[in-house]
Parts: C-alpha cells; structure tokens; sequence
C-alpha cells in the first residue's frame, strides 16, 4: 500500500473526504519529523515509536577477518512497534474489521460517502438560510413601521411650526390694531384739542372786538 491507497482507505474507513485525510496525514508526519529530528521521541499508544538514536564512538570487530576495528560515533533512526501493535500483527484475529469497500477502497463507496456529506451540508444549511430570511422579513417589516412614524413625526412638527407661524401672525396682527388705534385716539384728540384751541381763539377774538367797539361807542357818546 502507497501513501495515495492509505489515503483513500482511511477516507473509507472514516468517511471523511481524501483532501481532508491527507491533509491531516501531512500533518501528523511533518509534526514526527520535526519533533525526532530535534532528539525527542514520539510515542503513539499501541503503534509504535519513533526515535534518533546516537551511538558513541566503540571498538568492534571484523567478522571476516576477527580484527579489532573502531567504529565511528553514529546516528540513526529507530522505529519500534509497540508490543500492542506487535501482537495484533501477529495474531490477525485480534485486528481490527474494515468494512467492505475499503480496501481495496471501492470508489463508489467513496462517491456514497461524498454524496451523504453534501447532503448533511445542505441540511445543515437549510435551517440558517430559513432564520436569515426570516431576519430580512422581520427587517424589512420593521423598515416601514419606522418609516410611518418619522413621517408622523415629521408632519407633527411642521403642524407645530405651523400653529406658532399662525400665532405670531395673529399677535403681529393684533398687534398693529392696537398700534393703529392708539394712533387714531391721539389724531382724534389731536384735533378736538385743535378745535378747542380755535374756539377759544375765536371767542376770544370775539370778545376783543367787542371790547373795542365798547370803547369806541363810549367815547363817541362822551364827545
């Protein structure tokens, strides 16, 4: 089994989609390597470990010819399966079931599972989609309430303007007929005070004139 066959069995046996299960596959080797090759071990329960192993320099020998040799210090890499992992390979009961159609990995269980996949998406969709659009009505039904009461709202204050324009109207109004009365009391007693002046001048003319022909008789009447 390649890495595209593991790929397409395990995607199989979760019924998750390939691009997914490969993308985690890449994930959990790049994580192994990186953590190996900095001198650590990595253990995966009932699997196996992984682990660099460095070897001191030692002395040895030739087994051709028994001569002593030295051997270099060294380091390699250690896979050791788990003895769990051991014991299944080794008993094949003990193994765990596939189910048919993963390997060899049947496509069209492969398209069975991708169709029920797109089926639960848009089930999972639906419900949303209904609240979103329930939202929009809710929306849109509160948009024109809102729009009724600034228009009431609107067309109060104008009344508002309206009834205080008409009322300073009526009080400018108000205003020059008493403005206008006023004046016409005072012409008016203007001219009865006028006229009473010229009475006054005329009588007393009168009498002046008759004082004077008074004076003249008398002294006529003397002569």
């Amino acid at each position: 089994m390649n890495r595209r066959e593991l790929i397409r069995a395990v995607a199989a046996h979760t019924a998750e989609d390939a691009k997914h299960v490969e993308s985690v596959l890449s994930g959990v080797t790049d994580v192994i390597t990186a953590v190996v090759s900095k001198g650590e071990a990595v253990t995966i329960q009932g699997f196996a470990k992984f682990a660099k192993v460095e070897r001191a320099a030692r002395m040895g020998r030739n087994p051709r010819t028994g001569e002593a040799i030295r051997i270099k210090a060294s380091k390699r890499v250690r896979v050791s399966p788990m003895k769990a992992f051991k014991d299944t390979v080794m008993s094949p009961s003990q193994a765990p079931r596939l189910a048919s159609g993963v390997y060899p990995t049947s496509p069209e269980l492969l398209a069975k599972q991708a169709a029920g996949r797109r089926a639960a998406t848009s089930a999972a969709k639906a419900p949303t989609g209904t609240k979103k659009a329930t939202g929009k009505k809710a929306a849109a039904k509160k948009a024109p309430a809102k729009r009724a009461a600034t228009t009431k709202a609107a067309k109060r204050t104008v009344a508002a303007k309206r009834t205080v324009t008409a009322k300073r109207a009526a009080t400018t109004k108000a205003a020059k007929r008493t403005v206008a009365a006023k004046r016409t009391v005072a012409a008016k007693r203007t001219v009865a005070a006028k006229r009473t002046v010229a009475a006054k001048r005329t009588v007393a003319a009168k009498r002046t004139v008759a004082a004077k022909r008074t004076v003249a008789a008398k002294r006529t009447a003397r002569r």
